[in-house]
């Protein structure tokens, strides 16, 4: 981060920005959650632009943004562009911003329909076809994924960006968890259809541990192999339909997920 020095040349605490766009605000809530650490964090840096805590704004550039939502209207693109050239790094959080949402499941079907059963006067609304990620849009530095956010995995990477250092967010899958918790497999044990071998930790594999295979809320791991591992759903008692549902859920437009869930629907 910065450390130039205000007029009066003291050190400049560097700044924090947090914005919206399409998404439920649970990932800004997350950084809510926070609470003692939040008080921590708001010693190292002033919160610019967080409107989801306070009606009271900075003007930037602000040296750390944190997005939240994906892009869906014509005013969504024009608005991440200006926080994109106010922020020297941007930081995208959550299902919405680094895989389109829940809301993504738009990119299969007729927007101009959907407007046109639910709206008296769809020409009122301004919607794009599709649902997609910041990363679509403008350069992203980095991507925290979850539905929601983990709350440790934000303050690692906001620490993280205050230390000019790369964020330690592990890549590797939920089945690690599994096993970093000593939680028996659901699929070896019962046979139970489970996304964990192709999903991105960070939820410290909270449905296994439950006895229920993995949803998918992190979207696909770095190490995905979905044309490998859907053969391996149906096994598991997964029809076709079932597979494009599991993959259709708050990461559907995950390039992985929606190459996966694309190639399924064609056998149908």
């Amino acid at each position: 981060m910065p450390t130039d020095e205000t007029p009066g040349g003291a050190p400049r605490r560097p700044t924090l920005a947090v914005w919206k766009f399409a998404s439920c605000d649970g990932c800004q809530l997350t950084l809510l959650d926070c609470e003692d650490e939040l008080l921590g964090i708001a010693e190292k840096v002033d919160i610019s632009h967080f409107l989801e805590a306070s009606s009271a704004t900075a003007p930037g550039p602000y040296d750390l943004s944190l997005v939240e939502g994906s892009v869906t209207t014509p005013r969504d693109v024009e608005r991440i562009r200006h926080v994109r050239a106010v922020s020297r790094r941007l930081v995208t959080i959550g299902a919405c911003a680094t895989a389109g949402g829940v809301q993504a499941l738009r990119n299969y079907a007729d927007v101009a329909e959907f407007q046109a059963v639910v709206y008296a006067r769809p020409d009122y609304v301004a919607a794009l076809a599709t649902s997609t990620p910041i990363a679509a849009h403008v350069p992203v530095d980095f991507e925290l994924r979850g539905c929601p956010i983990d709350r440790g995995q934000l303050l690692e990477v906001i620490t993280a960006h205050l230390a000019g250092r790369t964020p330690g967010v592990p890549r590797h899958s939920v089945c690690f968890e599994c096993k970093q918790r000593g939680t028996t497999c659901v699929t070896v044990a019962h046979g139970t259809p489970c996304l964990g071998p192709v999903t991105h930790a960070g939820c410290g594999a909270l449905c296994p541990t439950m006895g229920r295979g993995c949803y998918g809320c992190f979207g696909p791991s770095d190490s995905t192999n979905l044309p490998a591992f859907v053969p391996l759903l149906r096994r598991d008692g997964m029809d076709t339909l079932d597979v494009v549902r599991v993959l259709r859920t708050f990461n559907t437009a995950a390039e992985e997920f929606d190459a996966a869930s694309r190639d399924e629907e064609e056998l149908r």
